[in-house]
């Protein structure tokens, strides 16, 4: 199957994420408009979406955008916590026919400040049960007609969601992403989910948590289509190899003073078990595989900016075609100042990565 490249807009009203230098238009629509249409004008599929309390709601964000672009895919992300499943997959399949099925749908278990909305529901197992009922509900809405199904966390009785999402070929409803590495992510992932979404760790540490997927998927007897796989990381690309790392230890030596003088750097510092595995592959070594940089962990960088892919197109390019060789996918990339990197990546890293697809 072709790949799909994604773009990340982090989706907040404060300036200095992950260390992008624009100061002004955060959380505006001009602004969200403007990087949208640049992911658009630069070849990207669309967007992830990001999500948390204290930050614009991402799927009103989302439906704006749609509004105002033509190709961008909106990635929504999405907490079982804000939405009852129900109004949340009406309110999907009616932005997905809006946009003529443009919506893709990032489900997130983890903790934000649940007390600010009135989730009590904080213990882990927990949560990623909530999760798997959600997507497993969610989904039928979509496909069937007079729901009824009563859970431990949800439910229906005879619901139909109207309109449907948009069908366009073999797409029947948008595309359900989910990430998370603990054993419990993990089966939520495997019975449920369309796409298992990584964070980037080495080629060795993917190529293991595919085939565990994949059988657990066997195991657990998925359903559904076979589970595909995605890629959420940090790309770091310049014009040659040397300047890429000069560029990248120069941003990490800016991280460290930083960390040093108590700035924020507003990364994800969450200890959940995928992001604990991204921090201790530091301890394996700087780079990992051919470009994995694994130092920006130590100085705040979290969740896709713990570890960078790091130098010229052609290197980069290399690396996400060997992780597409483990069976990836779908690839949501990002570097800041994002606006900048939409372009830069877009113009330089995207025509190699489908030159390399039209090869194969």
């Amino acid at each position: 199957m072709s790949p799909e490249y994604l773009w990340y807009i982090p989706n907040t009203v404060e300036p200095g994420h992950r260390g992008d230098d624009t100061t002004a238009g955060w959380g505006s629509i001009e602004y969200s408009t403007e990087l949208a249409h640049a992911v658009e004008e630069h070849g990207w599929g669309g967007a992830l979406l990001g999500t948390g309390w204290g930050r614009p709601d991402t799927f009103t964000v989302a439906t704006a955008l749609a509004a105002r672009t033509t190709t961008f895919k909106p990635l929504i992300a999405v907490r079982p916590g804000y939405w009852q499943p129900a109004n949340f997959a009406s309110a999907a399949a009616t932005l997905d026919q809006l946009s003529r099925g443009r919506v893709l749908v990032n489900i997130v278990s983890g903790l934000d400040n649940p007390a600010a909305y009135g989730d009590t529901n904080v213990d882990p197992a927990r949560r990623y049960a909530r999760t798997r009922e959600f997507l497993h509900l969610v989904r039928r809405l979509w496909t069937e007609e007079a729901v009824t199904f009563h859970g431990e966390h949800f439910q229906v009785t005879d619901s139909t969601v109207a309109p449907r999402p948009y069908a366009v070929g073999e797409r029947k409803y948008p595309t359900l992403y989910f990430g998370g590495a603990s054993a419990a992510a993990e089966e939520v992932s495997a019975a449920e989910a369309d796409v298992q979404l990584f964070w980037g760790e080495p080629l060795d540490g993917i190529a293991e948590r595919v085939d565990r997927l994949r059988t657990l998927s066997e195991r657990l007897g998925r359903r559904h289509q076979p589970l595909e796989f995605g890629l959420r990381i940090t790309t770091l690309v310049r014009d040659t190899t040397e300047e890429a790392w000069r560029a990248a230890e120069e941003k990490v030596a800016r991280m460290a003073g930083d960390a040093f003088e108590g700035a924020t750097w507003t990364g994800d510092h969450r200890t959940a078990v995928g992001q604990r595995r991204l921090l201790e592959l530091a301890e394996r070594g700087e780079v990992l595989d051919t470009c994995l940089y694994t130092t920006p962990g130590r100085y705040g960088g979290g969740g896709a900016a713990t570890t960078w892919l790091v130098g010229s197109a052609a290197d980069v390019a290399t690396a996400l075609e060997n992780y597409r060789a483990l069976g990836v996918t779908h690839f949501v990339l990002s570097d800041t100042p994002y606006k900048q990197e939409i372009a830069r990546l877009g113009d330089q890293l995207l025509p190699l990565l489908t030159a390399r697809t039209a090869s194969r």
